[in-house]
């Protein structure tokens, strides 16, 4: 016999209520309204008796949506998302391992992971050096947006920003804003043509 939602979703009920049960967590009981006959009666069912309650057509359940709980729920969930879709985005753009570790926590074996299933070629050696239009350009795109962190650290969306902007891959737009932190240029310590030719001396 073909069972019915009702009896899907009561089946689920009860087997989270017998697990409830076996585990002690007598407080989900309670706030599922299981009180002590309930309970006893819970404690003689057996797995082959809720086979048996799509044949009843009983619905024994009242459900009522909790908002308080479910939106900032679904707001979670939208922030996993949509962080999930950034990563790939990233990883998709060449991303080095380095600049998501620093930015997600993303372990080698998990990018290499996302590598592989992104069909993202591999990457061997450095990049090659910005020409000086290039490196103009990109000094323009992240400069504004790094203004007042000597770390040039930006958000994940706003270094996807400058990729679609500057046409650079992501490896080189990690790799030269890196050094441009590194060697202080946000506090004006160097001169436009030592970024351009990258020259820190």
């Amino acid at each position: 016999m073909e069972g019915t939602k009702e009896a899907d979703l009561v089946t689920a009920v009860l087997m989270y209520a017998m697990r409830c049960l076996a585990e002690g967590d007598q407080a989900a009981l309670r706030n599922m309204n299981f009180g002590i006959k309930e309970i006893e009666a819970l404690r003689e069912m057996r797995v082959a008796d809720l086979y048996r309650i799509e044949s009843l057509r009983a619905h024994c359940l009242e459900i009522a949506l909790n908002r308080q709980v479910y939106w900032p729920m679904i707001e979670r969930l939208s922030e996993q998302r949509a962080m999930e879709d950034t990563i790939q985005k990233l990883v998709a753009a060449d991303a080095p391992q380095e600049m998501m570790q620093v930015l997600f926590g993303l372990n080698p074996r998990d990018y290499t992971r996302l590598r592989r299933i992104l069909l993202v070629d591999p990457s061997i050696g450095r990049p090659p050096e910005l020409d000086e239009a290039s490196s103009h350009r990109l000094w323009e795109a992240w400069s504004g947006l790094a203004e007042g962190d000597e770390s040039g650290l930006l958000t994940p969306e706003q270094y996807l920003a400058i990729h679609e902007e500057t046409g650079l891959s992501m490896r080189a737009v990690w790799g030269q804003t890196q050094r441009w932190a590194q060697y202080g240029y946000l506090n004006g310590l160097h001169d436009a043509d030592a970024i351009s030719t990258g020259n820190h001396e």
